[in-house]
């Protein structure tokens, strides 16, 4: 899309909370994840299937690769007079996210959300609420960011009730 965006364009990607929950990677690699032509990022030694341990790190990778790419497109658009910014969203009430409530994992899923400073789901209405805050010519400053809407459960994952067991 940058290289067809129109000035004052402005673009959001959708990326998740995910991204946020796995350990640092370091300047070096988020500078390859951020800059390494797209055709070449899974020639990177860190993303070959031996360096991933499972689904929820690929997934966790990918994530954050969306997020260093969006802060370093940022800085191409800006020549052009245009924006891009990342979302992360939580667990928002879909069709899916119902299936999944009432699945295998629900339990997990209820007690995230008991956990959690917003004790709650989110919504979709409140992701594109978000997404037109962002979009908003009156948010022309914001650029090359990415904006976690999780209800605060990444922050009791690290700091409250929903720390992992070490």
């Amino acid at each position: 899309m940058g290289k067809v965006i129109e000035p004052n364009g402005v673009a959001v990607t959708i990326s998740s909370q995910s991204g946020h929950r796995m350990p640092a990677l370091g300047e070096e690699k988020d500078r390859l994840l951020a800059t390494t032509p797209v055709e070449e990022l899974l020639s990177l030694d860190f993303l070959q299937p031996k360096n991933i341990s499972n689904t929820l790190h690929a997934y966790q990778l990918a994530k954050r690769c969306n997020v260093k790419r969006v802060m370093a497109e940022a800085v191409k658009w800006g020549t052009k007079k245009a924006r891009i910014n990342s979302i992360s969203p939580g667990i928002i009430v879909t069709p899916l996210a119902i299936d999944e409530f009432n699945g295998p994992r629900g339990g997990f899923y209820k007690e995230m959300f008991a956990k959690c400073p917003a004790g709650r789901p989110g919504t979709a209405d409140e992701v594109a609420d978000l997404a037109q805050l962002i979009m908003d010519p009156r948010s022309s400053f914001i650029t090359g960011s990415d904006f976690l809407i999780d209800g605060g459960a990444t922050a009791s994952y690290f700091y409250g009730p929903l720390q992992p067991k070490r």
